[in-house]
């Protein structure tokens, strides 16, 4: 068996220096490239061992650690994919992620978001704490390791790193993990490196790669051996129109051997795509797989771990975050099966009441299974591409039993003109999003707003607490029915409302409420009106200047107590006044 390549992804919220963290161990510069200093696609670069023990020099010889793998193979991703379709069956691709953390603006949603999926797939990972620089006072002296440059640095300046690093230990805790500065950890199987570094001045980079590999080297030469004559495996990382060779697919191989003619099965939406490698093209090394001015080198194979841009025919039906092998004519059924096993696991119909959900990718879908899974959030249909009428018929499926999952959500996907339609016809809710937390609080958002919506309904339907004075001189008719004008003190009255007295005895029942000949539908406090009431005679069971009351049924009392956020402070005084009255007769009243 052999040492392969250790798979590194770099991830975190956007902004916070991923790039600029790959460029200084790369020693190229990819972010100037990027529209608005953003990662807009996924690349990889080969890192050999003799770069990483070139920059670590003087830190290896003074921890007397020999490195013996072959280097690594780090994955740029962009933070709003959330590193998505960076995966294999079992987990995440990579053996090992840098956690990019601005140390000054601390933890992100996109980083909260990065970190539960870490924690998901049990992938070990170092926290970057990028731009050290920005704390106030600091001075750089590269000559110097990081931790003597630090401690370099005016009493008030340490001061404000260390309570910097302290909120970031604080918040990791909250997600379970315990955490230290990489030089002050004696057990790395129990706390995780915090790394503080600054990427234009190459400050702490060293370190980081002495932490990764040493860790790298220590915890998973298992994980790391692979058979080079096996046959390869691995993911789809982008597909790409490339001048001269038509489709091609980026890959990463994180197992085995792949060469020129070789029988290539990719695992499709339906079926998997089954073809003849054409021809294989490996980036140099230290160069970028997407930088535009990168160097591709022609080959006859490649071996695991690396990224390899495939030509093919046929390439055109692949999609990104694809599993994918190398078959003979023997293993081509076997194989298959086991790839088209993989899409039906994550892309499927889950036979249990939920929403539906849509990706662009199997990784993004793995991804959002997996974080609606941690907000107990249940999903009924969970597929990849478009959202088409057929996921609003799904959805609308769901409209009776539970209208809380009667809607479809998104990630990183289009909604077709039809599907847009439909909704708007049949008042279904799509939630699209490129950013995964974003999809979480727009359906916690919505959820919320029809949950409101509801619960005012069902308030509209139930007795409101209120409190009424008969007014003197305004009888208008003593009965059939009694008319007599009336203010509201506290609460809410509308027409079929019941009354009683301030004994708790009950009278009759709102006929109508009119104002200036127009019939009302509700009373507020402080408002005046007439009030028509049946059963009644004014003087014999009601008097002028009484005070009524509305007869709240019990099990409206109840509903109303369950639904008391949406009452006014005065209502709920009103509520106890009235339960009082009610309780000199029934002491359990209500309760």
């Amino acid at each position: 068996m052999t040492l392969r390549r250790v798979l590194v992804t770099v991830v975190g919220h956007v902004d916070h220096g991923k790039t600029s963290l790959l460029d200084a161990i790369r020693q190229t510069n990819i972010t100037a490239t990027e529209a608005g200093a953003i990662t807009q696609a996924i690349g990889a670069s080969i890192v050999p061992i003799s770069t990483i023990k070139k920059l670590c020099g003087p830190l290896l010889e003074k921890l007397k650690m020999e490195l013996n793998l072959p280097g690594m193979l780090f994955i740029d991703t962009p933070g709003h994919a959330a590193f998505t379709n960076l995966r294999k069956r079992g987990g995440a691709l990579a053996d090992i992620a840098i956690l990019v953390v601005d140390l000054n603006e601390g933890f992100m949603p996109q980083t909260e978001e990065a970190l539960q999926i870490l924690k998901g797939h049990k992938t070990p990972f170092v926290v970057a704490a990028t731009k050290l620089d920005l704390t106030s006072g600091w001075r750089s002296h590269q000559s110097s390791s990081l931790i003597q440059n630090i401690n370099t640095q005016a009493p008030q300046t340490i001061n404000d790193i260390e309570k910097k690093l302290y909120t970031l230990v604080a918040k990791l805790s909250e997600f379970g993990f315990e955490s230290e500065r990489f030089d002050r950890i004696n057990d790395f199987t129990k706390q995780i490196a915090i790394v503080p570094l600054i990427s234009p001045t190459k400050e702490g980079i060293p370190e980081l790669l002495m932490v990764i590999t040493g860790l790298a080297q220590k915890f998973l030469e298992s994980s790391l051996q692979y058979n080079p004559d096996a046959p390869a495996k691995g993911t789809i990382l982008e597909v790409k129109e490339e001048k001269g060779l038509g489709t091609t697919v980026d890959a990463i191989i994180y197992d085995g051997t792949m060469k020129v003619n070789d029988l290539l099965v990719i695992a499709g939406l339906d079926k998997p795509v089954v073809t003849k490698i054409r021809a294989l093209l490996e980036p140099e090394e230290l160069a970028e797989m997407r930088a535009k001015k990168s160097k591709f080198k022609p080959v006859k194979q490649v071996y695991a771990a690396t990224g390899v841009k495939i030509s093919a025919p046929d390439l055109d039906k692949v999609l990104s975050g694809m599993p994918l092998a190398i078959a003979t004519e023997k293993t081509l059924a076997k194989i298959s099966a086991e790839l088209q096993k993989e899409v039906t696991e994550i892309a499927a119909e889950t036979g249990t009441a939920g929403v539906v959900i849509k990706a662009d990718n199997l990784g993004s879908l793995e991804a959002l299974n997996f974080i609606l899974k941690e907000n107990q959030i249940p999903f009924s249909s969970a597929s990849i591409g478009e959202i088409n009428k057929k996921d609003l018929l799904k959805a609308e499926a769901m409209l009776e039993k539970n209208p809380f999952q009667a809607l479809v959500i998104g990630f990183n996907v289009s909604v077709s003109q039809e599907a847009k339609e439909y909704a708007q016809v049949k008042g279904l809710k799509i939630i699209t999003s490129p950013i995964i937390y974003r999809l979480l609080e727009e359906y916690q958002k919505m959820t919320e707003e029809m949950k409101k919506e509801i619960e005012q309904k069902q308030l509209s339907l139930l007795v409101r607490p209120c409190k009424l004075m008969l007014l003197k001189g305004y009888v208008f008719r003593q009965n059939n029915p009694a008319v007599i004008g009336i203010e509201i003190l506290a609460g809410k009255l509308k027409s079929l409302d019941p009354l009683m007295n301030a004994e708790g005895k009950g009278l009759t029942a709102v006929k109508s409420l009119e104002k200036d000949q127009e019939s009302l539908s509700w009373l507020n406090p402080g408002e005046q009106a007439a009030l028509a009431m049946d059963g009644v005679t004014v003087g014999r069971q009601i008097k002028e200047g009484e005070i009524l009351y509305t007869d709240i049924p019990e099990e409206d009392f109840r509903k109303l107590r369950e639904l008391k956020k949406h009452l006014k402070k005065e209502e709920i005084d009103l509520m106890k006044e009235i339960a009082e009255i009610k309780r000199r007769q029934n002491p359990v009243w209500g309760v």
